[in-house]
C-alpha cells in the first residue's frame, strides 16, 4: 500500500479526485473509494466496516478498512517548518517495515514476519468458493508458527513449492489458541514468497504489482537460507516415476498430457516426467471422447505416462488443469494390486486420495520455476523412439489384463478415508440405511453416507445449554439480558456491612459521571492472603457487563453477586453464575438447589484451583453444559435417515463452550462443515462419511417414534 510523505497544505497536494469527508458522516455500506479524512495523516481508498472486537476493547463500533489491493493510500504530511527542499526531497515514500521474530509474538497483534516454511498444504477449497492454505514457519529462534491463510482467489495465497522456501508476510493476525500462537488472514494480508535454495536468484514470487523490498530484507533471506540448510530438513519425499516403488508416498514434479472424468469423485490425471517406472502401471479406462489431449502424443508415449486417479476435493482443482502444464503433486500413493484372475500378475496404482493430511494437493509450476527448466531439459534429451520399442511388462503386453480390470479395480479403490472417522467398535462392518431403516429398535450400527443437508444452517444455534440430571435443552441466553440484570442490581448500592470478611478482602470505587452508581469487587483470600490476579476469584457488585469483561481479562474468575442486609447472594440463575475469561457457566433452575456465598471459603481454604464443577457444587448449582446439538439427514443410496449429533467437544474437536466467543472458532467450525457439505455441490460428488450410530424409541404422545443419534464419531485429522 503506498504511503506518500507531502510537505505543506495537504487540501493543495492531494490527487484533484480525492473529496474530503468528515469522520463522523462515515457510514458502513457506502463507497469511500475516493473519499479522504485529515487527521494527523490522510487516509484514502478506505472502507467503513463493524469492528467485530467493539464490545470488548471499547474502541469504536467501527473500523478503517485499507488494503493495498484495493488501491488505498496513506499520505502523511509535515509542516513546512525547517526541512529543506533538498531534505523534502530525499524522504522515502516507500515505509519501512518492522519484522517480528517468531519467538516474540502476542496474542491479538497484528505484525511483519520472515520464516522459513517447515510445512504446507497446497490451497484447497474451503468455505465454498474460497481456497485455504496451511503453512508452518519456523526462524532462527526455532519456534515455529502454523498460518491458516484464506482468499477467494487463489493467486492471493503464498505461491510455496517446497519445504525450505522463504516467505513474508505482511500483516498478519496473530491470536493464541490452546497456549500456542497461530496466525491468519486479515485486512491488508500480503505475502512475497522466495526460492529457500542457498544462491539462488532472490526473485518474489507475487500477483502483486505493488510491494517494497530492500536490500536489508535481501540479507535476511540469505541468512535464513543458511540456517535453514542447518536447520531444516528441506529433502521432502520426491521421487522419479523410475524410482517409485509401491506403498510409497512421494512428491511428483511431472506434465500433464491428458485428463479425463472417471466419476463425481474421482478424476485421471495422465502424466509424465522423462523416466520409465519399473514397474508395471495400471490404465484407467474412459471412453476415448472423454480423454482431453493430444491423442497422438499419449500414443507416443504410452510407455512413459502413468495413470493417476484424484479424488473428492481434489477433483475441481484436476478438472481445471491446462493439459501441457507441469505440476507437482504432493504426497502421491502407489499401491501394489493384483487381477483377480490373474493374483500372480501384479501392478502399481497411483492415487491421490481426497483430504489434505501430510499436505496432499496439486500445484500449478511456473514455466520459469527451476525444476521445471531441468525437468524440461531432461524431457528434450528422452529418445521416444527408444521407449517405445521397449518390450516389458508395463504397457501393451499387458492392455488385455488391465484392460478388464481396471474399470473394477479403480471402482473399488482404496477410498479417501472419509472426513470423519470413527473412535472406537472399528470391527463393526457397515450397514446399508435401507437395512436400518427396516430393522427393531434399539441397535447400534456402523454406516458409510454423505450428509445430504443439516440443521441448524446458521451454526450458532447449534450451541445449546444441556442439564445432564433432568436432560433438558435450553438456549443460550443473550448478553443483553445479563447487561440489564446487572444494571438493575447497580442501582442498589453496595452495603458496607457485608465489606471484607475473613476469607475475602472488598474495595469500593465511585463511578465517573454515571450519579452515585457504586462498584464494590471482593478478592477471595487463600491462607488469608490475597493470590496473583490470574489465580484469583473475585466476587463484583454493581458493574456493567463492559465493565466486568474488563475484569475478566485480569482475574480467573468473576462471580456476579448483590448484597442483601446480611450476606453476598448470587443473581438469578437466568444470569451466568460464573465467568471464566469469554465463558458464562448457567446453572439448571429446576434442579439447583442453591446454597449461601459462604461455602465459597471452603475451597478458599484449601489450593484452589477454582474449576466451575467444584464452585458449582459448593454453591448447590447444577451446572449446565454447553453442547452442539444438530440434525444431520444422511444418505448412503439404499436410503436416507436423519441422525441427531449430540456432542460437547469430541465430533468438531472444538469446545462448545467457546464457539459463541470465538470468531476464530466459528471460522473453522464453518469450514469443517463446507467440508462435509460443500454448498451447491450434487448428492454423488459429497464427500463420504463414516459414522456410528443408535436406534431408539421416543415417545411422541401415545405413539413410538424412532431416532438416531450418532456417537464415537469425529471430524477427520486432515478436515481440521
Amino acid at each position: 500500500m503506498p504511503v506518500e510523505v507531502i510537505d505543506g497544505t495537504p487540501e493543495n497536494l492531494l490527487p484533484s479526485h480525492l473529496q474530503k469527508v468528515d469522520l463522523k458522516y462515515l457510514q458502513m455500506g457506502c463507497d469511500q473509494a475516493n473519499k479522504y479524512f485529515q487527521d494527523t495523516m490522510v487516509v484514502a481508498g478506505f472502507n467503513v466496516a463493524k469492528s467485530p472486537s467493539a464490545n470488548e476493547d471499547d474502541r469504536h463500533c467501527c473500523h478503517l478498512e485499507v488494503c493495498e489491493d484495493a488501491g488505498s493510500a496513506v499520505y502523511i504530511y509535515t509542516k513546512p517548518s525547517t526541512v529543506t527542499a533538498s531534505e523534502t526531497a530525499s524522504m522515502p515514500v516507500a515505509p519501512k517495515y518492522t519484522y517480528t521474530p517468531l519467538n516474540h509474538l502476542k496474542g491479538g497483534t497484528i505484525v511483519n514476519l520472515y520464516g522459513a516454511v517447515k510445512f504446507f498444504k497446497p490451497p484447497y477449497i474451503s468455505k465454498g468458493t474460497d481456497y485455504c492454505s496451511v503453512v508452518t514457519i519456523v526462524d532462527q529462534s526455532n519456534v515455529k508458527l502454523t498460518c491458516t491463510l484464506f482468499n477467494g482467489n487463489l493467486d492471493a495465497l503464498p505461491k510455496i513449492y517446497k519445504i525450505g522456501d522463504i516467505v513474508r508476510f505482511h500483516r498478519i493476525k496473530i491470536r493464541e489458541y490452546n497456549k500456542q500462537m497461530q496466525g491468519i488472514t486479515g485486512i491488508g494480508f500480503a505475502s512475497l514468497t522466495f526460492d529457500g535454495t542457498i544462491g539462488a536468484p532472490i526473485v518474489p514470487r507475487t500477483s502483486s504489482k505493488s510491494y517494497s523490498f530492500t536490500e536489508e530484507e535481501q540479507k535476511t533471506i540469505e541468512e535464513l537460507r543458511t540456517w535453514a540448510a542447518s536447520n531444516l530438513s528441506v529433502c521432502g519425499p520426491t521421487a522419479k516415476l523410475s524410482g517409485v516403488q509401491p506403498m510409497l508416498f512421494f512428491d511428483l514434479t511431472c506434465q500433464l498430457v491428458g485428463k479425463a472424468e472417471v466419476d463425481g469423485s474421482s478424476f485421471l490425471l495422465k502424466v509424465w516426467d522423462g523416466t520409465k517406472c519399473l514397474y508395471p502401471s495400471w490404465k484407467v479406462l474412459v471412453e476415448e471422447s472423454d480423454l482431453e489431449g493430444d491423442k497422438v502424443l499419449i500414443r507416443r508415449l504410452r510407455n512413459l505416462i502413468v495413470d493417476i486417479l484424484v479424488y473428492d476435493n481434489h477433483v475441481k482443482l484436476a478438472k481445471s488443469l491446462k493439459v501441457g502444464s507441469f505440476l507437482r503433486i504432493y504426497s502421491l500413493h502407489t499401491k501394489q494390486a493384483s487381477a483377480e484372475n490373474q493374483p500372480d500378475v501384479s501392478y502399481v496404482e497411483f492415487h491421490l486420495h481426497g483430504g489434505t493430511c501430510y499436505g496432499r494437493g496439486i500445484r500449478v509450476l511456473p514455466e520459469n520455476n527451476p525444476d521445471v527448466k531441468e525437468l524440461k531439459a531432461f524431457m528434450d534429451s528422452v529418445n521416444l523412439t527408444e521407449s517405445q520399442n521397449v518390450e516389458s511388462m508395463s504397457s501393451m503386453d499387458l492392455d488385455g489384463i488391465f484392460g478388464s480390470l481396471s474399470y473394477q479395480s479403480y471402482s473399488q479403490r482404496c477410498q479417501q478415508l472419509s472426513v470423519t472417522v470413527l473412535t472406537d467398535h472399528q470391527h463393526l462392518d457397515d450397514t446399508a440405511l435401507k437395512t436400518i431403516l427396516n430393522s427393531s429398535v434399539p441397535q447400534q450400527y456402523r454406516i458409510r453416507a454423505k450428509l445430504r443437508t443439516f440443521k441448524p444452517e446458521k451454526l450458532y444455534q447449534s450451541v445449546k445449554l444441556y442439564c445432564s440430571k433432568c436432560n433438558s435443552l435450553q438456549e443460550v441466553p443473550d448478553g443483553d439480558d445479563f447487561d440489564l440484570m446487572l444494571r438493575d442490581c447497580a442501582a442498589t448500592a453496595p452495603n458496607p456491612e457485608v465489606h471484607n470478611s475473613l476469607w475475602y478482602d472488598s474495595a469500593v470505587w465511585d463511578t465517573e459521571n454515571q450519579g452515585q452508581r457504586k462498584i464494590a469487587v471482593h478478592f477471595v483470600k487463600h491462607d488469608e492472603l490475597l493470590q496473583e490476579p490470574e489465580d484469583t476469584l473475585i466476587m463484583v457488585q454493581g458493574g456493567t457487563l463492559k465493565e466486568i469483561r474488563k475484569l475478566s481479562r485480569r482475574f480467573k474468575c468473576i462471580i456476579p453477586v448483590r448484597s442483601t442486609k446480611e450476606d453476598l447472594e448470587l443473581l438469578d440463575l437466568s444470569a451466568p453464575f460464573l465467568l471464566q475469561g469469554k465463558i458464562w457457566h448457567y446453572g439448571c433452575k429446576q434442579c439447583s438447589n442453591q446454597k449461601t456465598i459462604q461455602n465459597l471459603s471452603s475451597l478458599a481454604e484449601e489450593e484452589p484451583s477454582w474449576e466451575p464443577t467444584e464452585i458449582a457444587r459448593v454453591l448447590g448449582i447444577e451446572l449446565l453444559q454447553y453442547v452442539f446439538v444438530m440434525k444431520f439427514t444422511l444418505d448412503d443410496g439404499t436410503g436416507a435417515l436423519d441422525a441427531y449429533l449430540f456432542d460437547y467437544e469430541k465430533f468438531f474437536q472444538i469446545p462448545a463452550s467457546e464457539v459463541l466467543t470465538s470468531s476464530l472458532l466459528q471460522e473453522k467450525m464453518e469450514m469443517i462443515m463446507n467440508i462435509l457439505h460443500p454448498p451447491g455441490t450434487k448428492l454423488d460428488d459429497l464427500p463420504w462419511l463414516e459414522c456410528f450410530i443408535r436406534s431408539y424409541n421416543v415417545k411422541d404422545g401415545m405413539e413410538q417414534q424412532v431416532c438416531y443419534q450418532i456417537f464415537d464419531t469425529m471430524v477427520a485429522e486432515d478436515v481440521i
